[in-house]
């Protein structure tokens, strides 16, 4: 499927938080809902993959927990299994209860599309923003 059968959000190009051109998250292992390395905003995205995220043990974890099994491969799907430190396009929804939890993964904010500020404050974004 590709973007513009999906349709985006506007017609414009996708940006991030900053307002800037959205960079790619992660091209190994590949993201996105379209796995093309982008975390973008997408109507046809029920799931919303638009936080990029620096994988934690303990996000991984609580992510299982919650029913979303991240850590184990699945290569009939072309997934290859997450570790701690890999980079991956996080559902808007599950970041946010993560965070609740208090194990939100790290966000790598020039890769966040800019969407997310609709249900998550830009403070508490910069609040956890990946440092390397």
């Amino acid at each position: 499927m590709s973007a513009e059968e999906i349709g985006d959000t506007d017609g414009n190009e996708e940006r991030n938080v900053f307002g800037d051109e959205l960079a790619t998250c992660s091209a190994d292992p590949e993201t996105g809902f379209l796995r093309d390395g982008l975390c973008r905003h997408f109507r046809g995205d029920p799931g919303r993959h638009e936080v990029c995220a620096v994988m934690t043990t303990e996000f991984l974890e609580y992510s299982k927990s919650r029913g979303n099994d991240l850590m184990t491969p699945r290569p009939n799907m072309g997934f290859p299994g997450l570790e701690s430190g890999d980079r991956w396009c996080v559902c808007v929804p599950r970041w946010i209860e993560a965070a609740e939890a208090d194990v939100a993964p790290p966000v790598i904010l020039e890769a966040t599309s800019e969407a997310v500020l609709e249900d998550v404050p830009t403070e508490v974004l910069k609040d956890h923003a990946y440092r390397e």
